[in-house]
């Protein structure tokens, strides 16, 4: 399983349940990486997204404690367990953790890699991922040139497992 996620220089992710940064060459990437393939998100991300829907052309898994809650177009699951047995019929290389914060934490020890966009910049923000670069149980496999879009500094990084 993946991680994918676009972090700010304190790796923030987040702040109101909305993205830190509208980045084009971001979004580009996470759509052509994740298109075709299952995503796994709690559902505050899904909340986040257009109407509330779930992303076209992929398995779109929503974990939540709400036992009530359903939403066309996704895939309803209540513990990291039973999402861990639903993914077994997925290969695991199309497997991507999309978030939020929880989330990340929640899949960490059993993701063997991790897509990250580093923005040169720190906003304001509510919700963060880990510090990836602080672990010691990854390693920084790949970076891309330094780019910019709209005076933001940006790479993108893979982190994999040790």
């Amino acid at each position: 399983m993946k991680m994918i996620v676009c972090v700010a220089e304190d790796f923030g992710i987040g702040n109101n349940n909305d993205l830190l940064f509208s980045l084009p060459p971001d979004m580009k990437f996470f759509r052509e990486t994740t298109m075709g393939k299952v995503i796994i998100m709690g559902r505050g991300t899904l909340d986040s997204f257009p109407g509330g829907k779930p992303l076209k052309n992929r398995t779109n898994i929503v974990l939540t404690r709400d036992k009530n809650f359903s939403r066309e177009g996704a895939v309803v699951l209540h513990s990291k367990e039973e999402i861990l047995d639903y993914v077994k019929q997925f290969d695991t290389d199309d497997v991507f953790v999309i978030g939020g914060g929880q989330i990340y934490a929640m899949f960490k020890d059993v993701c063997d890699e991790a897509l990250i966009t580093k923005v040169r910049k720190s906003v304001p923000a509510d919700t963060f991922f880990f510090d990836i670069d602080s672990d010691s149980e990854w390693y920084l496999s790949s970076e891309s040139e330094l780019m910019e879009h709209e005076r933001l500094s940006f790479s993108f990084c893979s982190y994999k497992r040790k």
